[in-house]
């Protein structure tokens, strides 16, 4: 028996995942399960800390490594930049084989008694639940995520939706939601049986089992998994008293009433869906048709184009306009060799919108008085002092401007900026 965990919270779910990614990816190599699905709610940020952790484990199993162990990603406090607390490391269990990184996320929609858990099928798709989420983020709050179930029905093509009923309160609603999604979707719906191991499992699978058949929607077995381990029960429970803003005295029945809701191996899900094999097998099934992997991506900067000017024109007319501006009296020739050095340079690296990026975030900020300065390498750069980025002059500072770009870097500029503590919220919106 085989088993694909398709539907896996972490603590990237702020307040309800009770372990990291990279826990839960060991766990699933530990268990022998042949792909994990991390679906954090709304959101696909826990999936790259999975990804990194499994390109560590196989570099460090191909490489017979000595230190048999991965540390988690250290916490940077965003005002000091800083590594915030000590990075933990997780020994590697003995592991037969690496499972299958499966990319999703768990769209919660603000008008449906369903969830439904998204994992795109390829890159397109993962494109188009990309847009979706920034769609649901730009309505909401910071830190929140605004989707309807039409927004769903538009913009998730291309992704293998699980629907799972939140209770069953709203059975009609429910069933009329999985049902559009079916039709709008046909061959991508399913039920999501997940178990609720307080005694009513079997009746509980039954009426899936018929919600199933009413909607058309296959069910397919998930573990709706909060934890790596048992032993992060208790964790879980005082996550959830922050959540809801109690003590542990009053969690009452919000607490887990097992440690249940852990990652399992295949022999245990197949024995709780004894009666309900085809569900077990629907999610290798599943994770078969799941071909996108992190790999496909690649970074691309956004053009800046404006106005129709093209962004490695305008970088060298706000360049000489700059400089202009800095020196009224005639551009030095040593300025003036460095800005044609320089434009030549950043125009056959293709990194001129980078640094017009930048340029109009200071420009946004000076525009309302919030102080700012670049620091660091842009010092080295007389691109970033007639842009205003830095001002402090680079034949003052020595430094070759291929340390702070050059061809063999093989990477972009980074051009760190300080803003003023209190407003820098102002700039980030």
């Amino acid at each position: 028996m085989d088993y694909a965990e398709l539907c896996v919270t972490t603590n990237f779910t702020f307040l309800t995942g009770a372990s990291h990614p990279e826990e839960m990816v060991i766990r699933a190599a530990e268990l022998d399960l042949a792909a994990i699905a991390i679906t954090d709610r709304n959101s696909l940020a826990g999936v790259v800390r999975g990804f990194r952790a499994l390109k560590e484990i196989r570099r460090k199993i191909e490489k017979q490594a000595e230190e048999q162990s991965i540390r988690l990603s250290t916490h940077i406090d965003p005002s000091s930049r800083q590594p915030a607390g000590e990075a933990k490391s997780i020994a590697l269990p003995p592991i037969r084989r690496l499972p299958r990184l499966i990319v999703g996320c768990r769209l919660v929609l603000a008008d449906s008694p369903v969830d439904f858990v998204a994992l795109p099928k390829d890159k397109p798709a993962y494109q188009k639940l990309v847009r979706l989420l920034s769609l649901g983020k730009r309505r909401a709050q910071k830190g929140e995520c605004l989707l309807y179930l039409r927004d769903m029905l538009e913009g998730a093509d291309g992704s293998i939706l699980i629907a799972l009923p939140q209770g069953l309160e709203k059975k009609a609603e429910a069933t009329d939601h999985i049902t559009q999604a079916h039709r709008r979707f046909p061959g991508h719906v399913f039920t999501g049986a997940a178990p609720r191991y307080d005694g009513s499992d079997v009746a509980w699978f039954k009426t899936l089992t018929a919600l199933s058949h009413k909607t058309g929607a296959p069910m397919v077995a998930v573990g709706d998994v909060l934890m790596h381990h048992a032993s992060r029960r208790q964790l879980a429970d005082v996550l959830t008293c922050m959540r809801h803003h109690i003590t542990i005295d009053a969690i009452g029945h919000l607490a887990l009433p097992n440690a249940e809701r852990r990652l399992k191996p295949a022999t245990e899900m197949a024995h709780i869906f004894r009666d309900h094999p085809a569900a077990i097998r629907r999610t290798l099934e599943i994770a078969a048709r799941l071909t996108f992997d992190l790999t496909e991506l690649s970074f691309n900067y956004p053009a800046e184009v404006a106005h129709g000017e093209a962004p490695q024109a305008r970088l060298a007319r706000l360049t000489w306009e700059g400089l202009r501006k800095r020196n009224p009296e005639g551009i030095p020739a040593r300025n003036r060799e460095l800005a044609e050095k320089e434009l030549a340079l950043v125009g056959e690296l293709g990194y001129a919108a980078y640094f017009l990026t930048v340029h109009d975030i200071i420009a946004f900020a000076r525009s309302r008085g919030i102080l700012c300065q670049g620091r660091g390498s842009a010092a080295n750069s007389i691109l970033c002092y007639a842009l205003g980025i830095t001002d402090v002059k680079p034949e003052m500072i020595g430094m070759v401007f291929e340390r702070f770009v050059s061809r063999h870097r093989g990477e972009p500029p980074d051009i760190d900026v300080d803003f003023e503590h209190e407003r820098r919220e102002e700039v980030i919106q």
